[in-house]
């Protein structure tokens, strides 16, 4: 219902390469780090957006997408759907082409007022996932 294969498709090949993920950190249990891993196979340049602005696979981190210098494409959200729509909304501030809401986060309200401004949006999906059926 949210994501559509033609939306899908038009994030991860033509909305950028700079993706700021947000809630990557470099504990390497997390879900962020393998799936930026993955993005970063996949060509793009992973942005880590964290509190704590860590290094992770060699990109700068910072704490927020306000602090990011430079244009973001993509923002993939890995925070809980309570926290999730406030980083929709910075996204469009920042002037994004797109959001990402990860498997599990889901707020409806969010995804109309993104669609709303203009930029494409997925929820409830993984990237890591979909890249494999690109090919297809």
């Amino acid at each position: 219902m949210y994501a559509d294969a033609e939306t899908i498709r038009r994030i991860l090949r033509e909305s950028g390469e700079t993706w700021a993920v947000v809630g990557l950190s470099d504990n390497r249990s997390r879900a962020a780090y393998g799936v930026a891993e993955v993005l970063q196979r996949f060509g793009k340049r992973v942005v880590p957006v964290h509190p704590k602005a860590e290094r992770v696979h060699g990109e700068d981190g910072y704490a927020s997408l306000a602090d990011i210098p430079f244009p973001v494409d993509v923002v993939d959200v890995f925070v809980n759907s309570g926290l999730a729509g406030g980083v929709a909304d910075e996204a469009v501030a920042v002037g994004a082409k797109a959001v990402w809401f990860q498997l599990g986060v889901i707020d409806p309200e969010a995804y109309d007022r993104t669609r709303t401004a203009g930029l494409d949006m997925v929820m409830d999906r993984c990237p890591a996932i979909e890249i494999p059926a690109l090919s297809r």
